[in-house]
């Protein structure tokens, strides 16, 4: 009799504990039946048909992008994620510019013309309605760089204020292949062009011209020439102090050569730029071409969609994806003009509602508040993740995580997935958790010297001190011989990547890969929504020190 009542006592004392357990998540594959191969691919065809032409902001694209996007997260059950509005605005300004064809040089050995779209490329971020090289100076500056971290600074001693400086892409150590410059092979954010044109402006350097080159650059010249005489974005900065160049651009690496075979500088002026001691120089050469400028000031929209936490809403975990894309541009040899973006990005923009399906289907709900947060202008220099990092509608010391998707794979299941940023925050030893339990291998990033972790709307959370998690697809794909997916990446990256070529093909694309994929990344934030932990950057990262001033706050 004893013996009995010791039981009974028992199984009540289990079930009390168990009724009352306040962080009860859901069994492990919970909500992944949600995440559907045809839901996804009716996402990405609908987003990148001919109909959304690109989605570009300021457009019919956005228009019917954004309203697409509302009806479906309100489908999904998702609550509106700014008050009782889908919607954050983005206020934006659109620069058109029109280039002169042709750009004059005078130098040492006489004066020759470079032309517009094939040599160089050049457009402006200031909104005065002409802009003008006028018998301006080049400067040579190597890489553009002030890191006084890696005892580096390119313009130390050069005067390029009121010039037009001349400077490379990427790193001093991925060009001279050289492990104890910078990161050596690993793109840093002083590689990236963005950080190129910005420290042009800063040392006061009226212009800023990029030497290309495919391998440092990591993508054709075909691809900066989709800027020539287009429309770019950028935020609507008016009232606000900014420093900005006049011309801002890049040139081909032969166009670059003849610059300076025409000053009477050997070549190897570039080759020697990433060695220690390297000093740039003027070049003797003076630059004229003028571009007149129209501006259009408006506002884009990011699209929030929530579900609110049981138990600690006031803190969140935010999935982003970016919605826009090129819109309609330059014809290629085939005459499209529409740049789809299937793949780049309306592939993870479908993402974002797979995985709020999926999360809606859980039971108990999530404990913290997911947010599912699409942004505008990212192929236009991060803008809407940039505005929401400067204007977060739930704030960054509230903030868990970041987990952002930027282009899902499209051709089957791979053992692995690949990390972008290998070492910055323990939501990589998350995913390597959960890949685990599912058989499935992590790896890096094969090309860090592309600087991708810079490259997409993570990078402005990062730089908020939020521990940002981005992936791409893995390489190792299932049945098929070792080199397949990553053949099948370089070949969409050469001959499709910010083309009209993007397109959505279900007879080729196959989608069991992405819902994979999506499944680890929902995983991780479920894994997250239950928890209490709050993950950290790794010792080493450079947001480390960003996250420990947020959770001050």
């Amino acid at each position: 009799m004893l013996q009995h009542s010791f039981r009974f006592s028992y199984l009540l004392f289990i079930v009390f504990i168990s009724c009352n357990n306040e962080s009860a998540e859901p069994v492990g594959q919970d909500g992944m039946s949600f995440l559907s191969v045809d839901s996804l691919g009716a996402h990405i065809a609908t987003l990148s048909g001919d109909e959304f032409t690109g989605r570009k902001p300021f457009t019919e694209g956005e228009t019917k992008t954004i309203k697409y996007l509302e009806t479906q997260y309100a489908a999904v059950g998702l609550e509106p994620g700014n008050g009782s509005s889908y919607f954050q605005e983005v206020p934006m300004v659109r620069i058109s510019t029109k280039a002169s064809d042709a750009m004059q040089v005078s130098a040492v050995n006489g004066k020759m013309i470079l032309k517009g779209f094939e040599d160089y490329v050049i457009w402006t971020d200031k909104t005065d309605s002409v802009v003008a090289l006028n018998e301006d100076e080049l400067v040579f500056a190597g890489y553009g760089v002030v890191a006084p971290e890696y005892n580096w600074n390119d313009y130390a001693g050069l005067d390029v204020k009121g010039k037009v400086v001349l400077v490379l892409v990427n790193d001093p150590g991925f060009h001279a292949r050289d492990s104890a410059l910078f990161k050596g092979k690993t793109m840093t954010y002083y590689g990236r062009w963005t950080y190129k044109f910005e420290e042009a402006a800063r040392q006061g350097a009226k212009g800023c011209l990029i030497v290309h080159d495919t391998e440092g650059a990591s993508y054709p010249f075909t691809v900066v020439q989709n800027n020539w005489n287009g429309s770019r974005l950028r935020l609507d900065n008016r009232g606000k102090q900014e420093t900005l160049c006049d011309v801002i651009g890049w040139v081909s690496g032969p166009a670059a050569r003849k610059l300076l075979t025409s000053a009477g500088k050997d070549t190897s002026l570039l080759s020697t730029s990433g060695k220690i001691g390297f000093k740039g120089q003027p070049l003797g050469i003076k630059l004229s071409t003028t571009m007149q400028v129209k501006t259009d000031y408006n506002k884009s929209y990011n699209v929030i969609g929530k579900i609110t936490g049981s138990t600690h809403p006031e803190e969140t975990i935010i999935y982003t994806a970016h919605w826009d894309h090129l819109g309609i541009g330059k014809p290629d040899e085939t005459g499209d003009s529409i740049y789809n973006g299937a793949l780049d990005n309306a592939s993870a923009t479908a993402g974002l509602i797979e995985l709020a399906r999926a999360f809606k289907s859980l039971d108990p709900k999530p404990e913290r508040t997911i947010i599912f947060l699409s942004v505008t202008a990212e192929e236009q220099g991060l803008w809407g993740s940039a505005y929401y990092a400067e204007n977060p509608v739930y704030p960054a010391n509230k903030t868990i995580a970041n987990i952002n998707m930027d282009g899902l794979n499209w051709y089957g299941k791979t053992k692995d997935i690949v990390i972008v940023g290998k070492g910055q925050s323990d939501l990589e030893d998350h995913l390597k958790e959960v890949a685990d339990k599912s058989n499935r291998t992590i790896s890096f990033e094969p090309h860090p010297e592309a600087g991708s972790y810079y490259r997409s709307d993570h990078f402005n959370f990062a730089k908020a001190g939020i521990p940002a998690l981005y992936t791409k697809s893995g390489t190792e794909v299932e049945g098929k011989e070792k080199n397949f997916g990553k053949e099948l990446s370089e070949n969409y990256t050469a001959k499709n990547y910010h083309r009209p070529s993007d397109e959505y093909d279900p007879a080729v694309w196959n989608l069991d890969g992405a819902i994979a994929d999506l499944g680890l990344l929902f995983q991780v934030g479920k894994k997250l929504a239950y928890g209490t932990e709050w993950p950290k950057w790794k010792e080493g990262s450079e947001f480390k020190a960003a996250r420990e001033r947020t959770l001050k706050q």
